[in-house]
């Protein structure tokens, strides 16, 4: 079966989970983004497998990208990089030089890069960085997707946005709900139960998500997680490391009498 037929496949398989036609954008980028750069990366996240906690599944993407909203000419901020499919089905969208994502994992990054190209979207722009930090350089953005879970967008983040814009984020620590957030300078965040943060409003919802907490540098894959733990580690590691005993430097006392 030929990648057109199978990407036609997938998309009827995903109206079927989603329950709803794919809007107009979404499903334009979905046909006209090749598969076959990212399927063997999908484990990393961002195409394909939806048992694995690592990686971005289909129906969770595709309400990511229909709360975003994004439309051509739009700038582009994308916080986890992943195996570069969703950045793809962005550039599509909004146009590959419009488009930026960052990613905190190196080999992440490497494999964005090189997917994003071998599928035709090498003019995006994939830099390893904390997602927390956002990428100033280049803000403001109108649309800002981050794709880990966060109960609220980091500071930086909403100060990158442009006046108009719009943050989507998995929201919650557990159970997560895909959220839409625009400025809103008028909404006093005491006097409702609107989780967004401050002089912000949520202005959708698109059901349930799954995706990885956001990390910060130092909880790359590989690295323990638990920060006490992490630390209790390194602490042992210094231990082992100090001389002790017959190791310590000899003192000669009669020299400092």
């Amino acid at each position: 079966m030929d990648d057109a037929s199978l990407r036609a496949d997938m998309i009827e398989g995903l109206e079927h989970q989603i329950g709803e036609p794919i809007e107009p954008p979404v499903l334009t980028a979905l046909q006209r983004v090749p598969r076959d750069p990212f399927v063997d990366d999908s484990p990393r996240g961002g195409a394909v497998d939806g048992d694995d906690p690592h990686s971005l599944s289909l129906p969770t993407l595709v309400r990511l990208l229909t709360a975003l909203d994004a439309d051509e000419g739009d700038s582009v901020l994308v916080v986890g990089a992943g195996i570069g499919y969703s950045v793809a089905l962005l550039a599509a969208i909004a146009g590959a030089r419009r488009v930026h994502a960052v990613d905190i994992d190196r080999a992440a990054v490497h494999a964005a890069r090189s997917n994003l190209d071998a599928a035709g979207y090498g003019a995006v722009l994939v830099d390893r960085a904390d997602g927390a930090d956002g990428l100033p350089a280049y803000a403001p953005y109108d649309r800002i997707l981050l794709e880990a879970a966060v109960v609220e967008p980091p500071r930086p983040l909403r100060e990158q946005l442009a006046p108009g814009g719009r943050i989507v984020y998995p929201r919650g620590a557990g159970v997560q709900t895909v959220a839409a957030i625009e400025p809103s300078s008028a909404r006093d965040t005491d006097a409702d139960e609107d989780p967004a943060p401050p002089g912000f409003e949520t202005v959708a919802t698109h059901g349930p998500a799954r995706l990885q907490p956001m990390l910060v540098d130092g909880e790359q894959p590989g690295t323990e997680r638990n920060r006490t733990r992490r630390e209790d580690a390194e602490r042992a590691e210094r231990g082992r490391q100090r001389r002790h005993g017959w190791e310590q430097d000899w003192i000669d006392w009669d020299d400092r009498l």
